[in-house]
């Protein structure tokens, strides 16, 4: 099975378990690179070295350039200009139905505090909310956040990308951890950090 079409919620065990997403596969095996080594440490030193499989991050500090952000900060970017300049319209890649999970950076940070005192096993931990919304209606979320009254265009002729992916995060769960940061909190936070930070932002 290709992890483009990976059985859903993606568990921690389906690491490696196909062939990687073909538009994706040089960013994933720098990823796995890491959680390899992780792994061979563990195995030959003994140490108690442990690793988190992070979903789809976003929050104050990311990267918003118009050519290198991910799908998140470039719709931030895209329509806090749109309502800047009064543009009638922002047009967005694909069709919007692709559903994809977010995760806040403040939950990420409590996350990896969490299982550095409560963690300790080869396998890399699932870490994020446990649901996911379509590209459509994480679009909606920030024009709101932002203050966009325009119309929302879709361009079919450009790709849509995996379908889905969203993390089995049973495991987390398990030990008492939970995403405590709602998605439309997280997108006005990241909202207001963009708009004071604007002037001094990350190439």
């Amino acid at each position: 099975m290709a992890l483009k079409l990976a059985p859903q919620p993606i568990q921690e065990e389906s690491l490696l378990a196909g062939h990687l997403e073909p538009t994706n596969d040089a960013y994933a095996i720098a990823k796995i690179a890491g959680i390899m080594h992780v792994q061979a440490v563990r195995k030959q030193y003994g140490l108690p070295w442990i690793s988190a499989m992070p979903t789809n991050l976003y929050g104050p500090g990311d990267n918003f350039s118009a050519e290198g952000s991910h799908v998140l900060p470039a719709l931030i970017r895209r329509f806090d200009d749109a309502a800047a300049g009064g543009a009638s319209s922002v047009v967005n890649w694909g069709s919007g139905s692709p559903r994809r999970e977010f995760l806040h950076v403040d939950d990420m940070a409590a996350a990896c505090l969490h299982l550095l005192e409560n963690f300790d096993g080869p396998l890399q931990m699932n870490v994020g909310t446990g649901t996911d919304v379509t590209i459509r209606q994480l679009a909606s979320m920030v024009a709101e956040a932002v203050g966009y009254e325009g119309a929302i265009e879709w361009d079919t002729s450009k790709p849509d990308g995996t379908p889905q992916k969203l993390l089995d995060v049973t495991r987390i769960h398990q030990l008492g951890w939970k995403a405590s940061t709602s998605l439309q909190d997280g997108i006005r936070d990241t909202v207001d950090w963009y708009r004071a930070n604007e002037h001094a932002l990350r190439a």
